[in-house]
């Protein structure tokens, strides 16, 4: 097993007024040679954005763009014509492929916080597509949920992106232990603590705390307190 730690307080951070940034790698004025990616992870940014803002129209293409509200709702319109809101519990997924333009605000009155994560496809020039769907109900079960997995995968749960990654969440309290079990065994994981405190082969993650595991079959998680882990899965190269 193969790993490396990235503790919260070493991520990247903008703060803009409106917008509170923090980037788990390299991303706009934030550059860590050290942080570019994890494998096709390309972005995972953990973003607080205040009531009635966020960014306005802008374009993105080859990017399998993932958003993960934890608090609030996003208010999603994009050049495919879809208009949208995501809530808590749900998960939404956006190939760019050949080219988008979509945009993103807090429509909640209170504080929104969202992740927000690009994934490399497995080739450029896909037609851009647009889902999303709850899975509150599923996440209450204390059991771990597929939310994303690769396009033709037959996970009928799952949402679908274009590349062999997977995305997946446990809400569990403490006490538990979590065994993922990896997909493809030449894929890495990097395993982010949205809430709560585990361990992970001696090694303690705090909130915000992640890990990139690779060269591994399976990883066991010790949950210690009341816990919600993101493990996104996905291709070393």
């Amino acid at each position: 097993m193969d790993k490396i730690f990235h503790a919260a307080g070493s991520r990247g951070t903008a703060n803009h007024g409106w917008l509170n940034a923090n980037f788990s790698f390299s991303f706009a004025n934030y550059f860590d040679p050290s942080k570019t990616n994890f494998g096709l992870l390309r972005v995972l940014n953990d973003d607080y954005v205040k009531s009635g803002m966020g960014f306005g129209t802008h374009p993105h293409k080859d990017m399998e763009i993932i958003s993960i509200p934890l608090k609030g709702a996003i208010k999603h319109k994009d050049s495919m014509g879809h208009t949208a809101v995501i809530e808590q519990g749900e998960v939404q997924v956006m190939s760019a492929g050949t080219g988008v333009e979509h945009s993103e605000f807090n429509s909640s009155n209170e504080e929104l916080n969202m992740l927000q994560i690009w994934i490399f496809p497995d080739k450029s020039g896909h037609e851009p597509r647009y889902d999303q769907k709850n899975y509150s109900k599923q996440l209450d079960t204390g059991e771990l949920v597929t939310v994303v997995a690769p396009m033709g995968h037959d996970d009928e749960n799952a949402l679908k992106i274009h590349q062999n990654a997977f995305l997946s969440i446990q809400k569990t309290e403490a006490g538990r232990n979590i065994e993922y079990n990896l997909n493809n065994k030449t894929n890495g994981v990097y395993i982010f603590m949205i809430e709560g405190d585990s361990e992970i082969d001696d090694l303690k993650l705090s909130k915000r705390d992640a890990v990139g595991i690779w060269n591994t079959p399976k990883i066991n998680v010790d949950v210690k307190n009341e816990s919600t882990v993101l493990f996104i899965e996905v291709p070393m190269n």
